[in-house]
């Protein structure tokens, strides 16, 4: 890698629930507003500033990772049952074809099969709390899917190829919840020790040394309340990514919250 001084730091952001912050359906106000602020405070993190993003975002899964390379990406209103306000939220980022080829070669030369996909648009795990990051869209923006394996180690490899992008500029955001069970989220009387214990094993687990920070988070599901905060991982998967581009950088929680009573968390690598 290059110079670390100019190395752009890698995040795995939670990005809330549907389009909160555009639009009020119910959730706490205070809930919304300091994880509205958390993703402000994304923005102005790298130093020097992106010329591109590439965001990771639970919300798009394909059979082999795949990137847009439309120079326009359109708006993809990935959700349902909200108020009409949230089908018309705009944030025109332009595309970078030339970067989703450059993911494309790394992932390439990384044994990595990959697609591309030119009508594919901003899902809402991208342009909720992007749209707050970085409100003028002015910084290119492209979205690699997951795979729709899950495979946790086999994500930590896709951020380990594309980690040489931090040191051309690049921005590498993961987007997904950190605790995401649905029914929980809905029962009032789910008790929240599941979300604090599998927390706590991700705030223990992220700062720790690289090798053995990837071999917990490859055993994530033997965490203590693994699948009762994730029944199933798709919203943890963008942290793999995440871990694997950080190469030996260790993690710290740049914010710890909750939504709908339930404990959330970010994840930083780098400064």
């Amino acid at each position: 890698m290059g110079d670390p001084r100019s190395r752009l730091p890698v995040v795995y952001l939670p990005h809330g629930g549907g389009p909160m912050s555009y639009v009020e359906f119910g959730l706490r106000a205070d809930e919304v507003q300091v994880l509205a602020n958390y993703w402000r405070s994304v923005g102005r993190l790298p130093s020097p500033a992106p010329r591109a993003v590439l965001v990771v975002s639970a919300h798009w899964e394909a059979a082999v990772p795949t990137v847009m390379t439309s120079p326009h990406p359109p708006m993809l209103y990935d959700y349902g049952g909200f108020p009409s306000a949230a089908y018309t939220i705009e944030w025109p980022a332009p595309g970078h074809p030339v970067l989703a080829e450059r993911v494309r070669a790394l992932l390439a030369t990384a044994g990595l099969p990959s697609a591309s996909d030119p009508e594919r648009g901003f899902d809402h795990g991208t342009f909720v709390p992007l749209g707050r990051c970085f409100p003028q869209a002015d910084v290119p923006t492209i979205q690699l899917s997951l795979h729709n394996n899950l495979d946790p180690g086999e994500h930590i490899e896709i951020g380990r190829a594309l980690a040489p992008l931090r040191d051309e500029g690049v921005y590498i955001i993961g987007s997904g919840l950190s605790f995401h069970n649905m029914r929980a989220f809905m029962d009032a009387d789910d008790v929240d020790r599941h979300a604090d214990r599998f927390d706590a094993w991700l705030q223990e687990t992220i700062g720790l040394p690289k090798h053995e920070r990837n071999a917990r988070l490859t055993a994530w599901d033997q965490a203590p309340s693994a699948r009762a905060a994730h029944p199933r991982e798709e919203h943890l998967m963008p942290l793999m990514v995440v871990a694997g581009a950080a190469g030996a950088d260790v993690g710290h929680i740049p914010f710890s919250g909750t939504l709908m009573g339930k404990r959330i968390s970010a994840v930083q690598f780098g400064h």
